[in-house]
Formats: structure tokens, C-alpha cells, sequence
């Protein structure tokens, strides 16, 4: 490139004479753009961070998945009918902070000796195990245990409040596995069958600090509970004639609707997704969308009719056959835009997450408005767990290793962040940690985009 420094200068500037500085001004500006969109292009390459912390030697039970919650690792291991867990924190050295055991109880399956689905999250100071259908708060700075819980447990939000659904039978209910009778089978918050439906459901908030009852609800019937999240978390509890919204930390009503019945029936079905809450009712066959936070009725549709697999979409609202799905407008209902091929739908980083059935590699992140290509990830072999607004992580497979990149929420833009020479593909990621199951340990690295 040729840049012509002095445009404006004297043709015949006597020698040893300085040009006065307001002739360097133009160049200046000009050079400095240059600059500028030259470093903005090289940003990506030049701002990530990437550094390997090292090897935690002891890695826990090869079945159990890497927990990475509130800038800790959690490793878990067994010991008899309990659970061996272990924090190490994650600052340079990278060192172990406790280990305690905890009784599963409920949720260990003797026959075959395994314990239920294992996650670990972080509400402050106190780390939530959830194994199978119970639940352990731990304290978070010694690992001893505050409470327990014979039934899940649901964060809502960060203010410290949780939500558990207990459903309660009539005597005598109980499904006696070994007849085989056929029939309807409606179960409790610990997994135990009943041939009825509960009489009621008992929907309490607790305190996560102490698992002290803040507020409780006691809808008849079976209900569906789901968390509201944003600004000020609440709680949807749907039942066979209302929607009720409750706020989170008192139990407040904030919003009530009722709801109609349907040639004769009330709903089946209910969930959330973003900001809107989805009603079914089986005969007909159609769906009520209301805002989730107003209740206020949106729009109503009939399911469509098709044989074959039912398309995966989480916190999207999608219509059709996996051949020809849409993706609908949560404001109105109408066909919004077109999946790319025989996908499944989720949100991840704000945008829409399109994965192939088939290989269940990552397709591309697309607005979740237009459908518009966002962020193409073809030629990555799969997309770390994480959270829907979080950062997305990705990962291949290469001839030097394992390559990852990132992408952060809102931003159509992927970051390379390194290449590890890691044999296994289990790994984990947060926002700002990567770790990996390397033989009997885990190597653990740092980035930053």
C-alpha cells in the first residue's frame, strides 16, 4: 500500500527545515485509521485468553459428569450407599477446599447399584447436590450439610429462594409394580407410581440459606410448576382450571387466569418458554399461549397432525415434523421462520441452537426472530452443556488434539480459543473455565474473550 504522507507540503521545502505540524494532520488521521480498522480486524485473535491451570489428580467416579458451579469444580465419587463430594477451587494453584460424604437414601438403586442423575448448582454460599430425586444443600465454605430434601429442588433466580412440588395421594394408590396391570400411572415427587391422580399438589418456596418454608401453595388436583426467570423470578403454577403466577421470595399472587375447558376437558399439558406460557389440551388438539407474566391470552393454535418423531425444542416454540419445521412468533403464532434441515431447536447465548439428528453436531446459532444466520458452527463436532443465556462453547476433534471456541452471548462472532492435546471428549465449560477428564484426572484451563 502506498500512503502519501505529506500531500500539502512545499515542493521545494528548504533542507533541515521542519514541516510545521498542522501539515502532519491529515496524514495522521489517515494512518490512524488505518490502524484502527487494522486491530479491529486482528481483536478476536489478539483478546482471547488461554492458559492451562493444571491437573487435578483426583477426577471422582468416571460416570458421574464434571460440575463446574460458581467458579469451582465438584468431583463425586462412591462410598457405599453415599456420595464422596469434593470441592477444589480453581485459583492458581488450583487446590482442594473439602470433601464430605453425603446419604442418598431414596435415590440409590440396589439392584443394580447405581445412584440417580447427578448435578451440582451454586445460590451463594450454599452448593445444591441433586441426586436422583433428592436434593443436599451444602454449606459452601465447609461442605457440611444444612438440609435435605426427599424431592428436587428448583433455583429461582439468584435471590436465594427455591421451589419443591410435593404430590399428595389418596391411601391405597400405591401401583404394585409386579401385577403389570395396565392403566394410567401417575407418580410422586420421589418417583413412586399411583393408579390415581394426587388430590392435591403442595408447591412450597424455600429458604436455600436454612431449607426453612417461606410460602406455601396447595392446588387440588395435579398441576405443572415451572420458574419464570428475568427480572424478578416467580413461579407458574398451571392446574386443571387457572394459571396462577406467584412471586418468588413471599408466594404473592401477581397475576391469575382462568382457565376455559375445551369440549368438556381442561388442559394436559403446560410449559414455559421464554416469555410465553403454552397450554395443550388433548381433544382438540390446540394450544393457548399467554404472556407469562400478564397471563394476558396471546394467541391459540391446532397442533398439527403427523406421524413420526416429535421435534426437540426447548424454550422455542415450534410447529411441524422434524422435515418441515417452523419456528413460530411468541407474540402472535404465526409461522415465523424455516429450521435448516432435520434439526433440533434450543436457546443457547440468545440465539436459536440448530443441531443435526442424525450426527448431533451443531449446525449454526440463528436469530431467534428472522431465522437469519447468526454464528455458522459446521465442522464442529458438538456444543458443551451450559446454560440458555451463557456462553457457548464449542468443540472438534483434530489431528493435534482437541480444538474449542467460543461464543458469547448476544455476539455473532466465534472464538478460537486453543487446542489441548486431551484424549477423552468429556468435557465441561463455563464462562470463563474449561475442563476436561484426561485418563484418572482432569486438566483445567482459564479463558477469557
Amino acid at each position: 500500500m502506498l500512503i502519501e504522507l505529506d500531500r500539502d507540503a512545499p515542493l521545494d521545502q528548504a533542507p533541515g527545515r521542519r514541516p510545521p505540524p498542522r501539515l502532519y494532520r491529515p496524514a495522521g488521521l489517515l494512518l490512524a485509521a488505518t490502524l484502527l480498522v487494522t486491530l479491529a480486524g486482528a481483536a478476536p485473535f489478539a483478546s482471547t485468553f488461554w492458559r492451562d491451570l493444571g491437573t487435578i489428580a483426583a477426577a471422582g467416579d468416571a460416570e458421574t459428569p464434571i460440575q463446574l458451579a460458581g467458579g469451582r469444580i465438584y468431583t463425586a465419587g462412591t462410598a457405599g450407599r453415599d456420595r464422596e463430594v469434593t470441592a477444589w477451587s480453581l485459583d492458581r494453584p488450583m487446590r482442594r477446599l473439602w470433601a464430605t460424604r453425603v446419604p442418598i437414601g431414596m435415590s440409590y438403586n440396589p439392584v443394580s447399584g447405581l445412584f440417580g442423575s447427578f448435578t451440582i448448582r451454586q445460590a451463594g454460599d450454599v452448593v445444591l447436590l441433586s441426586e436422583g430425586f433428592a436434593t443436599t444443600a451444602l454449606d459452601g465454605r465447609t461442605g457440611q450439610v444444612r438440609w435435605r430434601s426427599p424431592v428436587a429442588v428448583t433455583l429461582l433466580g439468584t435471590g436465594g429462594i427455591g421451589v419443591a412440588v410435593e404430590r399428595v395421594f389418596r391411601p391405597g394408590t400405591v401401583y404394585d409394580q409386579a401385577s403389570g396391570d395396565p392403566g394410567p400411572l401417575y407418580f410422586s415427587a420421589s418417583g413412586e407410581p399411583h393408579t390415581e391422580p394426587p388430590v392435591r399438589t403442595e408447591v412450597r418456596g424455600l429458604d436455600i440459606a436454612t431449607g426453612r418454608v417461606v410460602w406455601t401453595s396447595a392446588p387440588g388436583g395435579s398441576v405443572t410448576v415451572d420458574p419464570v426467570h428475568g427480572d424478578g423470578p416467580a413461579v407458574l403454577i398451571t392446574s386443571s382450571d387457572r394459571l396462577t403466577l406467584h412471586a418468588a421470595g413471599t408466594g404473592e399472587v401477581l397475576a391469575e387466569a382462568a382457565l376455559p375447558k375445551l369440549n368438556g376437558s381442561g388442559p394436559v399439558t403446560a410449559t414455559v418458554a421464554g416469555d410465553v406460557a403454552l397450554v395443550g389440551y388433548r381433544a382438540p388438539g390446540q394450544e393457548v399461549a399467554y404472556d407469562v407474566r400478564t397471563l394476558r391470552r396471546l394467541w391459540a393454535w391446532k397442533l398439527p397432525d403427523f406421524e413420526g418423531d416429535t421435534p426437540d425444542c426447548r424454550d422455542v416454540i415450534c410447529s411441524g415434523p422434524r422435515d418441515d419445521l417452523w419456528v413460530l412468533d411468541p407474540a402472535t403464532g404465526r409461522r415465523a421462520w424455516q429450521a435448516n434441515g432435520d434439526v433440533d431447536l434450543t436457546v443457547r447465548a440468545g440465539m436459536v441452537l440448530e443441531t443435526k439428528v442424525r450426527t448431533g453436531r451443531p449446525d449454526r446459532l440463528a436469530d431467534p426472530l428472522t431465522g437469519r444466520n447468526r454464528v455458522i458452527l459446521t465442522g464442529w463436532d458438538e456444543v458443551l452443556p451450559g446454560e440458555p443465556n451463557g456462553t457457548v462453547v464449542v468443540r472438534r476433534d483434530t489431528d493435534s488434539g482437541q480444538t474449542f471456541g467460543a461464543v458469547l452471548p448476544g455476539r455473532a462472532e466465534l472464538r478460537v480459543l486453543g487446542t489441548v492435546d486431551v484424549d477423552s471428549g468429556e468435557c465441561s465449560a463455563d464462562e470463563h473455565h474449561l475442563v476436561c477428564r484426561d485418563g484418572t484426572g482432569l486438566r483445567v484451563w482459564a479463558y477469557r474473550i
